[in-house]
């Protein structure tokens, strides 16, 4: 098995393969456009099937829609609204997968209270979609993962979320689901293909697709960003995973078909876990959306919006308008409501979301309410739409497609492939306790790294036996080890700070700063390992911190097209923007 380790030099080495390619004996089987969840999971789908496989993302892994999510591996209680059984069980199947086998370590059980308005009527109708939700989880191959749904009079509602005002609700339904930290499943997802020989390049943006005499698609341009070289990449198949951006890469083979994809911005707050008391999540209906109150790590995370969004996909923000909205409907059910100063850090996020029918010329292998595959031209599969639940599913339809009758040959066995750090676990956790007592970590610190990092603690401890100053928590960001900083560029691939502090660590949202103040330390962390200069290092830091300012400036701007023009102001880390240079 090759290295799990995603560095620069890994990284490299993945740019000399895609330049290898236009050889025969060295042409690829299959290159993965899009750094996403569903990107990612192909990659794995792909390289575990015996293919060879590369992936390139434009800007940083999971920087796009999958690292601005609602952190949540879920059914979707809202299918069953619609009827589409198979759709949750398959989700459910899915979560129970990725909690008891896949990543037990990075998706976690999590209580949610569905508050009861009506005493009678509302808690039969509800309690029995509910219990259907369980029991579409329970005939899932394998043991139950989850506890069952109960019912919670007032007061035992209240004694669970203390917070929630009186005369909102005269009781709920309890049940669970789970959650993840998103950007951290995709890195995993990468490394994790990367260790069965998959070639990973971040910051690689696709700029043309090559087509043979007959107009079939057979490989591509990419543009290393952060050198400028472009390189020619062969292979059999190519798939476009690029979200939001689907329409864009489809368009550089110059077909007529393909899917119709539409961007709708959803917006989340982060609000410190004490400004709130309450031990479980909340789910309520809005005239929009549905809005989560959903205990995350040391926060809160209270979202989402749904709105249609027609500026620069690059990078969306929240604006004014938007916090406003996620406020008040939180407030029409907290006793003591939240300001604006509670707020501590926001995100956006893009869902592509699938136009009903494909363009005219297109080839569709798989439609579901969920996701699509399709051919616009041959050589060419395109997937999009989808859920980060059934990033795994999405992965098997797309190689599937791609590889057509060989299928049947090489089908997909992800469902039997634990993610890094999956595999040891308990067994690391169990020794846990002796290392924190050698380090001083305290069980807080303890659970946050085997929650972050499994099995591959082990790692994070042979960096601190090496450099025992590694073993101490930054001095402005105490919630992570200085070992962390240095895992995330020597194990996870970060090539700026950016890709730290909002991707490796989610400090860009999770104190009030954005993570300034503990800057200067990371830069110092990080600086020696890419081997930057001291000019370059206090270009990163001033990039940084442009992009901090610019996102304040955006959260007090009204409406999305000023929001967004405020964060462009500061720019993009890469020489050129995805698919628009």
């Amino acid at each position: 098995m090759a290295s799990t380790r995603l560095t620069a030099e890994s990284r490299s080495q993945a740019l000399a393969a895609l330049e290898a390619s236009t050889t025969a004996s060295d042409e690829l089987d299959i290159l993965v456009v899009g750094g996403g969840v569903t990107g990612a999971g192909i990659a794995l789908d792909a390289v575990t099937r015996g293919l060879s496989t590369a992936i390139v993302e434009a800007q940083d892994w999971a920087s796009g829609t999958s690292s601005r999510s609602s952190k949540l591996v879920h059914g979707g209680l809202r299918y069953l609204q619609m009827l589409d059984f198979h759709l949750v069980h398959e989700a459910l199947t899915e979560r129970d997968l990725l909690l008891r086998d896949l990543a037990p370590h990075l998706v976690r059980p999590v209580p949610f209270l569905y508050p009861l308005e009506h005493r009678v009527w509302e808690r039969a109708y509800v309690g029995a979609g509910i219990a259907l939700y369980d029991t579409l989880a329970s005939i899932a191959p394998g043991k139950r993962a989850m506890p069952i749904h109960r019912h919670l009079t007032r007061s035992q509602m209240a004694r669970k979320f203390p917070d929630l005002a009186h005369d909102a609700a005269i009781g709920a339904v309890q049940y669970w689901d789970a959650s993840v930290d998103d950007a951290r499943l995709v890195n995993t997802l990468v490394r994790t293909a990367a260790g069965y020989g998959a070639h990973a390049a971040a910051r690689t943006q696709v700029v043309g697709l090559t087509q043979s005499s007959t107009g079939a698609v057979n490989g591509a341009v990419v543009v290393d960003l952060e050198t400028g070289r472009r390189i020619t990449v062969r292979a059999r198949a190519v798939i476009n995973a690029t979200g939001v951006w689907t329409e864009q890469t489809e368009s550089l083979a110059g077909s007529e078909g393909g899917l119709r994809v539409l961007a709708s911005k959803g917006i989340h707050l982060v609000v410190p876990r004490e400004r709130i008391r309450g031990k479980v999540g909340l789910i309520l209906q809005t005239e929009k959306s549905v809005l989560f109150i959903i205990p995350w790590s040391r926060y809160w995370i209270i979202g989402t919006t749904d709105t249609p969004w027609h500026e620069d996909l690059v990078d969306p923000v929240a604006s004014a308008a938007d916090i406003d909205y996620v406020l008040t409907h939180a407030n029409a059910v907290l006793a003591h409501p939240l300001r604006r100063e509670d707020v501590i850090g926001t995100y956006a996020g893009l869902r592509p979301l699938l136009q009903p029918g494909t363009k005219e010329g297109t080839s569709s292998a798989k439609v579901s309410r969920e996701h699509t595959v399709a051919s616009p031209t041959p050589g060419l599969s395109v997937i999009a739409g989808g859920k980060l639940t059934t990033y795994r599913v999405m992965a098997k339809d797309a190689v599937d497609h791609a590889i057509g009758q060989r299928a049947a040959a090489l089908p997909s066995i992800t469902h039997k492939i634990p993610l890094v750090g999956a595999v040891g676990l308990q067994a690391v956790a169990r020794q846990s306790r002796h290392v924190a007592k050698r380090f001083g970590w305290s069980p807080p610190m303890v659970d946050h790294l085997l929650h972050r990092y499994g099995a591959d603690v082990a790692d994070l401890v042979d960096l601190c036996e090496a450099d025992p100053s590694l073993a101490r928590p930054l001095e402005h960001a105490p919630a992570y080890l200085r070992a962390e900083i240095h895992y995330g560029v020597s194990h996870e691939g970060a090539l700026h700070l950016e890709d730290v502090l909002a991707h490796r660590t989610r400090l860009v949202y999770e104190v009030p700063d954005a993570g300034l103040a503990a800057l200067p330390e990371i830069a110092q962390i990080v600086a020696p390992l890419l081997g930057w200069d001291d000019t370059t290092t206090q270009a990163e830091i001033a990039a940084y911190r442009a992009r901090v300012e610019a996102y304040g400036t955006a959260a007090t701007q009204d409406d999305d097209a000023s929001a967004q023009a405020a964060r462009l102001s500061a720019g993009d880390i890469a020489a050129m923007a995805p698919l628009e240079r």
